[in-house]
């Protein structure tokens, strides 16, 4: 699903998000430290489960003391992660997705329920962006080497060969059967842009089953789930806090974003590139031009669910501030911020969508 080295669009969230965010937050150190410490005011620290899968670090935060059976809870939660690995990468020759991939061009292939409920929900995500969110994209990854790491300058034969094997109209789903069918030839499936999120979103309903109610919950750093509150933060602003790093100047802080209940997730073409002939050419590939996506730095999107805060942060990268601004119009449960290139060499501005300032702060 992801692909095997570290995905470059985690680069944009500030790394350990839970933990460093929220530091600021947390109870002053004296001065002078007492000669005996006072005592921790129940749950006010992180319990941290980790665990890597899907070429990534997978975390799960709890507030400390508040559930004795939390580390468990979360380690059940992340072991359903190394299923979903199973079942969706393309990377592992015997898992569902890979068999579909094989077979889905020379008939209808019967799915397990909740790949066809995802898959279902990619293609409604790629009619609602207008074609700029597309699970099908993945021989254009393959063709310009990214998919690989190995960035390269496909010939035109090789670009439209590969252009005619994308398009979610040509996946045919059956919900009576359950069933899946390749149109064309050559077809692929790949998750990478929806996959972490909805394995998160998976995670959130196994700790909520069992009755933890505060966490928050991150893959990569680029996709992040919280539910409830992060103990010792003001009771009128609840949640949790995340930073969103600077796509062009990754040592700084751009925005804070208070999550509660919410999930995020964000893009951009981050170290996965290559010039050619003076252009700058990264690894999101817009599925409709079959070319690198070159209008936005980066795209972060908050949404109910993870799986959509991923498709969309994609979507808005490939579609840039028009498509977002559509979607953000129409779905006022979205919110996005968008790092477009200013007019000066290095310089960036930014596009807010649907955001209050309860939700977000601009670092100075």
């Amino acid at each position: 699903m992801a692909e095997p080295p570290r995905n470059s669009r985690r680069d944009f969230l500030a790394g350990r998000a839970a933990v460093d965010a929220l530091a600021h937050l947390l109870p002053p150190v004296p001065a002078e430290p007492p000669s005996m410490p006072p005592p921790r005011e129940p749950g006010n620290y992180l319990i941290q489960v980790s665990r890597t899968a899907m070429a990534c670090e997978f975390e799960v935060f709890l507030n400390g003391d508040e559930y004795p059976e939390g580390p468990d809870a979360a380690v059940a939660a992340l072991d359903q992660v190394d299923r979903l690995e199973d079942q969706l990468s393309i990377y592992r020759e015997q898992s569902e997705l890979s068999r579909l991939n094989r077979t889905a061009a020379k008939g209808p292939v019967e799915v397990e329920q909740s790949l066809f409920e995802l898959l279902t929900q990619a293609v409604k995500l790629w009619r609602r962006t207008e074609g700029a969110f597309d699970v099908t994209s993945g021989p254009l990854s393959k063709v310009w080497g990214f998919s690989r790491r190995l960035g390269r300058m496909p010939s035109d034969t090789d670009l439209a060969a590969a252009r005619q094997a994308v398009g979610s109209q040509y996946l045919t789903l059956d919900k009576s059967a359950r069933t899946v069918k390749f149109e064309r030839p050559g077809m692929e499936i790949n998750l990478g842009a929806i996959g972490k999120g909805y394995a998160l979103d998976c995670c959130a309903v196994l700790l909520e089953a069992a009755g933890i109610q505060n966490f928050l919950l991150h893959g990569g750093t680029s996709s992040v789930v919280a539910r409830g509150t992060r103990a010792g933060l003001a009771l009128d602003r609840p949640g949790w806090t995340v930073s969103l790093r600077h796509p062009l100047r990754t040592e700084r802080r751009l925005a804070e974003f208070r999550l509660a209940n919410r999930a995020l997730g964000t893009s951009g073409s981050g170290n996965q590139f290559f010039f050619h002939q003076g252009r700058r050419l990264a690894h999101v590939i817009d599925p409709r031009s079959g070319w690198p996506a070159e209008q936005v730095l980066s795209a972060t999107v908050l949404a109910p669910t993870a799986a959509e805060a991923d498709a969309l942060s994609t979507a808005f990268f490939v579609g840039g501030a028009a498509v977002a601004e559509r979607y953000c119009a129409e779905h006022p449960e979205i919110a996005a911020v968008l790092v477009l290139p200013g007019s000066g060499t290095g310089s960036s501005c930014q596009q807010v969508f649907n955001l209050t300032d309860q939700e977000w702060s601009q670092e100075s």
